[in-house]
C-alpha cells in the first residue's frame, strides 16, 4: 500500500488549507488516483490496524438496502452512530440508492441486480456501474444530519459515489470515484470495501478478481489528524494479507461476515483519531 502512503505524504507536502462543513479544517489536494492488483494481496492497511469486521458488515448492510443502524450495532459496528437519529435512521443513504433507486412511477431500480446481470450476460458493456448521487435526496448543508433525515433526505451525501466495473481476460476490475476522501480514516476503509465487493462479485459471476482503482476528488487530511498521519508515515508497510471466501452464497445479498477469512494480517497497532462530524 505504498501508493496510499505516498498520497498522505503528498497531502502533507502540497495540501492547501481549506475550511469544511464540520468546522475542523483540512489540508487538501485535488484529483488523485492509485491502483492495486488483488492478485498481490488483499489491501487491508498494515501501517495501522483496521477493523475488518466493520468494513465487511458495513458492506453487507449496504447491499441489504438497510439504512438504520440497528443491524450494524447488533453486529459490532458503530461507525454510523454519530449521524443517525435517536431511532437509528439515516435517511435514503447508500443502500437505499444502490438497491431501490426511486422511479417516477413510484417503483424502484435495483442497481446491484443490474450490475450482476451485466457481468453475467454482457461483460463487455461500458455501462456496468452503479452510483448513489441521487440529487433529489441530498441533504441541506445548513441543517444537521438528523434534521435532514426527519425531512426525508440523506443524513450525509455519498462520499464513495460511483462504482464502475470492467471485465477482461476473465478478470473483474473495479474503479471507485470518491468525491470527498477523508484520507486518514475513511480511505483505507473504502479501499478494503471496494476490494471485498469486487471479490464477491467475481465469485458470483465466475470471474477472477482483477485490479481496483481509487480516484479521489477532494483528498484531505483533517487538521486534527496531522500527528496521527506523521506517526503512520514513520512505519514500514508489511506484507498484505490474503482474503479467502469460505462459502459460495446463492446471491450477492447472501454473504455473512463468517464467509470471509483474512490470513496473514500482521499490522502495526491501531492509531486513534477523532471523527469529524
Amino acid at each position: 500500500m505504498r501508493q496510499y502512503l505516498d498520497l498522505l505524504q503528498d497531502i502533507l507536502d502540497h495540501g492547501q488549507r481549506k475550511e469544511d462543513r464540520t468546522g475542523t479544517g483540512t489540508y487538501s489536494v485535488f484529483a488523485r488516483q492509485f491502483r492495486h492488483d488483488l492478485a498481490d494481496g488483499f489491501p487491508l492497511l498494515t501501517t495501522k490496524k483496521l477493523h475488518f469486521k466493520s468494513i465487511a458488515n458495513e458492506l453487507i448492510w449496504f447491499l441489504s438496502g438497510d439504512t438504520n443502524t440497528a443491524w450494524l450495532k447488533e453486529n459490532g459496528v458503530s461507525i454510523w452512530d454519530e449521524w443517525a437519529t435517536e431511532s437509528g435512521d439515516l435517511g435514503p443513504i447508500y443502500g437505499a440508492q444502490w438497491t431501490a433507486w426511486p422511479t417516477r412511477d413510484g417503483g424502484s431500480i435495483n442497481q446491484i441486480d443490474y450490475v450482476v446481470n451485466c457481468l453475467r450476460t454482457n461483460p463487455d458493456s461500458r455501462r456496468i456501474l452503479f452510483h448513489g448521487w441521487n440529487v433529489e435526496y441530498l441533504p441541506d448543508e445548513s441543517m444537521s444530519p438528523q434534521d435532514n433525515v426527519r425531512a426525508g433526505r440523506m443524513a450525509l451525501p455519498p462520499c464513495h459515489l460511483l462504482y464502475q466495473f470492467y471485465v477482461a481476460a476473465g478478470r473483474l476490475s473495479a474503479q471507485l470515484l470518491i468525491r470527498s476522501s477523508d484520507s486518514f480514516l475513511g480511505l483505507p476503509y473504502n479501499t478494503a470495501s471496494l476490494a471485498l465487493l469486487t471479490t464477491m462479485l467475481a465469485q458470483q459471476c465466475d470471474l477472477e478478481p482483477g485490479e481496483i482503482i481509487i480516484t479521489t476528488g477532494d483528498s484531505h487530511i483533517y487538521s486534527n489528524h496531522l500527528e496521527q498521519v506523521r506517526t503512520q508515515l514513520q512505519r514500514a508497510p508489511r506484507a498484505l494479507p490474503k482474503l479467502e471466501l469460505l462459502r459460495h452464497p446463492d446471491s450477492i445479498y447472501d454473504y455473512r461476515f463468517e464467509d470471509f477469512a483474512i490470513h496473514g494480517y500482521q499490522p502495526h497497532p491501531h492509531i486513534a483519531a477523532p471523527v469529524a462530524v
